[in-house]
């Protein structure tokens, strides 16, 4: 098992969902840690409020490009390439995985039944996502794991 694999596998143990697990991974790898962000995250796992429709894995992979990237404050405005990158991660995911639905992605479920054989289709989805993430973020300038720089 590579690093990531590990990595996803111990916080998805821990009972992060997916879109949770993305910030998880971006925060830890520039030393940080959000609790509130991460919390905030949970309402978009399983499809967006369990609704399984917008994947949390995209929406979360969205979300940490915007950690880079978009507008935090009055007197700034988002980076100029940020619309590109998440237009670009949006294309690349459908094409990726064939839909951005999780209902499609991992079928139709019940997730308040215990099941949870669906989490091995989403470690590959995040895994694939996250080195996504990174790509475009190196692709696009930026020193992944160190946002202060900007």
């Amino acid at each position: 098992m590579d690093e990531l694999s590990l990595r996803l596998f111990k916080l998805s143990s821990a009972g992060f969902c997916c879109s949770q697990i993305m910030y998880k991974l971006a925060l830890e790898d520039e030393g940080s840690s959000n609790d509130d962000l991460v919390r905030s995250a949970q309402g978009l796992c399983r499809g967006i409020a369990d609704t399984q429709q917008t994947c949390g894995v995209l929406s979360g992979g969205i979300g940490v490009l915007g950690l880079y990237a978009a507008k935090a404050k009055d007197e700034e405005s988002a980076k100029e390439n940020f619309t590109q990158m998440v237009h670009e991660f949006h294309e690349w995911f459908k094409t990726e995985f064939g839909s951005t639905q999780c209902a499609t992605l991992i079928g139709v479920r019940d997730f308040h039944s215990g099941d949870q054989s669906y989490k091995p289709i989403c470690a590959e989805i995040i895994q694939k996502a996250y080195i996504k993430v990174y790509e475009l973020l190196v692709e696009y300038g930026y020193e992944y794991g160190n946002r202060e720089q900007m």
